[in-house]
């Protein structure tokens, strides 16, 4: 469900940790987390994207997931790239295809064309999922990244969607 933005502080507890070799799933991520993703959140809040979230029976937020603009030029408009977190002790349970499918729902009904996931190449569990839900393999950039005193190649996956029934420029 989409998620509210108050307080998004407790609701990232847990799910990185300054020095957590699980952080290797994303490269912008670094302490300190929350406030770095308070400013994120709100700015997708506020640009109207989405949010989604699953939530355990207490509220305890257990994956969430967001796309946002590929590129900032008219011709990108129909392009996005997303981002999709599971919290380290739920990882494997179906989680992320949950959220990837609604963010893919969304995208549709945004009229998106083409999706976009920058994952980081030794992520062999969110390639995975990407390659099972239909986003194939467009290219991979070597050593573009520096995290944890190494660096990083990170892998694109796209998916074509049939959206939007008539494109227009700009």
């Amino acid at each position: 469900r989409p998620l509210r933005p108050e307080p998004p502080r407790r609701r990232y507890s847990g799910y990185f940790q300054r020095g957590d070799p699980d952080l290797h799933g994303s490269l912008r991520l670094q302490a300190p987390f929350a406030q770095q993703h308070d400013l994120v959140f709100e700015a997708k809040v506020n640009d109207r994207y989405p949010v989604i979230g699953l939530e355990d029976s207490r509220g305890a937020l257990l994956a969430f997931g967001s796309f946002g603009p590929f590129r900032a030029w008219p011709a990108y408009k129909y392009t996005v790239e997303h981002s999709v977190y599971v919290h380290k002790g739920y990882r494997g349970q179906g989680l992320g295809r949950e959220v990837l499918l609604q963010l893919i729902a969304a995208t549709k009904a945004r009229q998106v064309h083409c999706m976009i996931g920058g994952i980081d190449a030794t992520n062999s569990g969110s390639i995975a999922l990407h390659e099972r839900l239909g986003f194939r393999h467009v290219g991979t950039l070597p050593q573009v990244g520096f995290k944890f005193g190494r660096w990083l190649d990170v892998s694109f996956y796209q998916l074509l969607l049939d959206t939007p029934a008539e494109p227009m420029d700009g």
